[in-house]
């Protein structure tokens, strides 16, 4: 099987058991990519994990946060438990790669790589289901909802670590721009949280040729837009990180006439807990007051998504120390800054130890997609990765769960 690699060296270290079903598992990648499934509706692709799983051996669970699938497999008599989230939703995208197994359902794309996070980790677990090398339990979560509806929040309301506790859990990110085969780490705050506002701003219409007449609701939300960035550079320590981004307006259908409301959409992000709250109330505080002063009304409707991902030092080093063993420092992703996305992981790790990593998705051209970042109709992941990422969660599992010498 030819691979498309910039990193030509991982190749090499793709475990022989891995490399022997790599085609078959692309192929497989390629059937989920071809049928991409939205949050919670990831019947297909859940009945297809499920299904791999039984064949090989695996006790399967199926319901937590209505698709999820665990696959539980015992060997040995150790104590250690570990588990390993891949996530399966697509995204609201219509595809435009033109790549023979492109999306065949209008409006929707695996725009992310979860075809390709569940493909990995279905091909470790074939491994270690037919190779072994491990002496516990061995949990594959995989995960519905993760773009934007808080599947693994669901997952962890649900009993997810009551019914299939862990001592460590893992999850991976494909990213573009990095090199296929490099690994990156990062222990405390990696991603931001990521939390959504709805603002209302009520004022009374008018006609627009007599604007005394009316409370104009769109001149008061301009100033708000305006007042909003003040936050951040004037109530956050210049050395932390937070994000207020208006990313939607609605108000007003013609150009005469003052309507009597209108909405804006905010995303609010940082990576600390405590700016985190403060932003929520120097957001609603700010935006109520300048409403005021401007003769109007204002609703803030604030909602809270997703925290901070928040890697465990200890997990973090251990993931590191498997893959610097396995690739040489070669295999590592220098200097790896936190990323200013989000992640609903985050909620496992606020239940479990444990660590999010990233693999390089390669740079520049692959299968005519250009390289380009997630969440863009041209995107495609990369099927190089697949037995690389897939190899390095069997060399983790057997790590972990090494016999007790």
């Amino acid at each position: 099987m030819n691979f498309c690699i910039d990193n030509a060296a991982a190749i090499h270290q793709v475990l022989p058991a891995v490399r022997e079903t790599a085609a078959e598992m692309v192929a497989l990648r390629h059937q989920i990519h071809a049928h991409p499934e939205l949050a919670y509706e990831e019947f297909a692709t859940s009945d297809l994990v499920a299904a791999r799983l039984a064949e090989w051996g695996y006790e399967v669970h199926r319901g937590l946060a209505g698709t999820g699938v665990v696959g539980t497999l015992r060997r040995g008599q150790g104590t250690r438990r570990l588990g390993i989230r891949a996530d399966m939703d697509a995204l609201p995208i219509q595809e435009t790669t033109g790549l023979p197994y492109a999306s065949t359902v209008a409006g929707k794309m695996h725009a992310c790589g979860h075809d390709g996070h569940t493909a990995i980790l279905l091909a470790a677990a074939r491994c270690l289901a037919q190779e072994g090398g491990f002496d516990g339990t061995l949990n594959l979560i995989f995960q519905p909802a993760e773009e934007g509806l808080g599947g693994a929040r669901r997952m962890v309301e649900e009993g997810l670590f009551e019914r299939f506790p862990c001592d460590a859990v893992y999850a991976l990110h494909n990213m573009p721009g990095f090199p296929v085969g490099q690994f990156g780490f990062k222990d405390g705050p990696f991603m931001a949280s990521s939390d959504s506002v709805m603002v209302t701003v009520q004022g009374q219409g008018g006609h627009g040729s007599s604007p005394h007449l009316a409370a104009d609701p769109v001149v008061a939300a301009a100033h708000i837009i305006v007042a909003l960035q003040t936050i951040v550079s004037r109530n956050v320590d210049p050395r932390e990180m937070a994000v207020i981004s208006v990313g939607a307006i609605h108000g007003g259908d013609a150009p005469n006439v003052i309507p009597g409301s209108v909405q804006m959409r905010l995303t609010v992000r940082a990576y600390r807990p405590e700016i985190r709250a403060m932003l929520r109330e120097r957001i609603t505080a700010l935006v109520q007051a300048q409403a005021a002063t401007l003769g109007v009304r204002a609703e803030v409707d604030y909602h809270w998504r997703y925290p901070a991902l928040v890697n465990h030092v200890e997990s973090t080093r251990f993931a590191r120390e498997v893959a610097r063993d396995w690739l040489g420092d070669e295999g590592l992703l220098p200097e790896l800054q936190p990323l200013t996305g989000s992640e609903d992981f985050s909620f496992m790790l606020e239940h479990c130890p444990g660590s999010y990593l990233i693999v390089g998705n390669g740079v520049g051209e692959h299968h005519g997609s250009g390289g380009c970042m997630v969440h863009n109709p041209g995107y495609d992941f990369n099927d190089a990765m697949l037995p690389i990422a897939a190899s390095y969660w069997v060399q983790l599992a057997r790590r972990f769960l090494a016999p007790a010498s």
